[in-house]
């Protein structure tokens, strides 16, 4: 498919000077740069760079429902309601990561795996690039061995419709749920997701729908 001619880039980029680290710790790294602006002026410039992609698998069932995960959340003081998330070393393959993520989180395994997002995330400040995968013929994983000892995770599976519903009212606020529900439904109109998952998913005319734990 051919790129529109308005993607194109415009004008002078960023220039990065030299560079002076703030902050160091094994996910993220603060450096402070003397930078020159697209308008050619000086700036200093804080960049954080962080030391994995985030990584964000949407499990769908073939009865239309998926999985969502529920944690406490420091940066924003606040209980989040999320897809299976997590991080993946830059440099390893994130669909290995997103294998483990599922895993870890859900106890689940997935027979189809579809990349379906890439996006960047605060790129204001930060060079942090997400990957987003739909994990389909799923399947107990088996045993898992929990390694983050900083984890306490709530797991329930509810209809992606009712998710979608939640998403659209503010109730997810998470960007990566957000983007991944937004895309599955996208994915669902448009007729790229098996038909009968589709139909699953976002149902026809004003079916109920019902939440379950899992």
């Amino acid at each position: 498919m051919t790129k529109p001619a308005w993607l194109r880039a415009h004008g002078k980029p960023w220039v990065r000077g030299p560079g002076r680290e703030v902050y160091d710790n094994p996910w993220i790294r603060l450096t402070e740069f003397a930078a020159t602006a697209p308008t050619g002026h000086p700036a200093q410039y804080g960049l954080v760079g962080f030391k994995n992609h985030a990584i964000a698998i949407l499990p769908l069932f073939e009865d239309g429902t998926t999985v969502l995960i529920g944690q406490h959340r420091l940066p924003a003081g606040d209980y989040s309601w999320e897809i299976p998330e997590g991080g993946g070393p830059v440099g390893i393959d994130p669909l290995e990561s997103a294998r483990r993520e599922l895993a870890e989180e859900t106890g689940l395994q997935a027979a189809e795996w579809r990349e379906v997002l890439r996006v960047q995330l605060s790129n204001s400040v930060t060079d942090e690039r997400a990957f987003g995968y739909l994990a389909l013929g799923l399947a107990p994983a088996g045993d898992l061995h929990y390694a983050d000892d900083t984890e306490a995770l709530e797991k329930v599976r509810v209809p992606y419709r009712e998710a979608l519903a939640a998403a659209m009212a503010g109730d997810l606020p998470d960007m990566l749920t957000v983007a991944m529900l937004l895309k599955a439904y996208h994915m669902a109109r448009e007729g790229t997701l098996p038909a009968d998952l589709a139909r699953a998913m976002i149902g026809q005319g004003n079916a109920p729908w019902a939440g379950r734990n899992s």
